[in-house]
């Protein structure tokens, strides 16, 4: 049985990269623009992973993340072209 991968990205090319290097390798993928697409689609059917977007629009991935944590402990995976120290310290959080 493939494993389900939610992947949230506001840039469509590399969300659609992404989405399709893990069906190559035989996941099932769904892709969304932003935090709260997100966050209803986990709603819906809660995913083996979750790739998730630092830098989005009105939500990012670290909201979404501290959102998620209250009902679920799924594995989350970040993107970032952010290479602050505190940016790895607050996705850990």
């Amino acid at each position: 049985m493939p494993h389900h991968i939610l992947v949230a990205d506001d840039d469509p090319h590399i969300r659609e990269v992404i989405c399709f290097a893990l069906e190559k390798a035989g996941m099932k993928t769904l892709g969304v623009a932003d935090g709260a697409a997100a966050l209803q689609a986990i709603a819906r059917r809660t995913p083996d992973l979750v790739v998730l977007d630092i830098g989005m629009p009105e939500m990012d991935g670290l909201e979404v993340c501290r959102r998620l944590r209250h009902t679920s402990d799924v594995p989350v995976l970040f993107l970032s072209a952010r290479d602050e120290e505190i940016d790895r310290i607050l996705g850990l959080e």
